[in-house]
């Protein structure tokens, strides 16, 4: 019992960096998508264009790929960062390709009878956007939101790729050390429960929205 409780402390502290990246990232790249996804349907073709292009890029090849060019492919250019900055960089490009699908998917999914009822109350664009629109758009994309939010989790454990200590890479060297399968099971169960309060943390907004309707 004290082998293992001393495992899930050390491995406990490879979670901080695990914990710190994934707020780094839900906090910027939410706003992020939420701003591209309108920025995409807007009027303006060219700028629809080129985030046409940015959210194909970074939807269309793998994370760790990306991970590597900031990390190992930007110095060659002269732009060299941290670690942790280029992962957290990687991450919210990555994730914010996402979002800005679903939440243009949301936005696109309210009935066009609003934008034209908001329009003979007369308010602008911008105010159609923020008060009624997006508020609704966010609603309804709250389950693939979800989804992400737990790929985060578990997408996290690449940053190993690049020599960042986190909670995957201290269980390999408890497992190295110890020749034990033991942290593994304890590294399971440390991500399972994460994802299981991420889960609950939804569950309870898509409650509270659906007393609200």
């Amino acid at each position: 019992m004290t082998y293992i409780l001393d495992v899930t402390r050390f491995i406990l502290r490879g979670a901080i960096t695990t914990f710190n990246l994934y707020i780094v990232t839900a906090m910027l790249c939410v706003p992020l998508g939420i701003l591209l996804a309108v920025f995409k349907i807007s009027r303006y073709s060219i700028l629809s264009k080129v985030i046409g292009l940015y959210t194909w890029i970074f939807r269309g090849t793998p994370l760790l790929l990306q991970l590597f060019f900031v990390y190992y492919g930007l110095p060659v250019i002269g732009i060299s960062l941290m670690p942790f900055t280029a992962a957290a960089l990687t991450f919210v490009l990555n994730y914010s390709a996402y979002l800005t699908e679903i939440f243009r998917a949301g936005i696109e999914s309210i009935d066009k009878g609003q934008f034209e009822a908001a329009k003979s109350l007369g308010m602008n664009y911008r105010q159609t956007m923020t008060r009624i629109i997006i508020p609704q758009a966010v609603r309804r994309v709250i389950p693939p939101t979800c989804n992400e939010a737990i790929n985060l989790v578990k997408d996290t454990a690449l940053v190993a790729a690049i020599g960042m200590g986190d909670l995957l890479r201290a269980a390999k060297e408890v497992l190295t050390r110890d020749f034990t399968i033991t942290p593994f099971i304890i590294a399971a169960l440390l991500y399972l429960g994460i994802s299981s309060v991420i889960v609950a943390i939804f569950r309870k907004i898509e409650d509270r929205y659906s007393i609200s309707d």
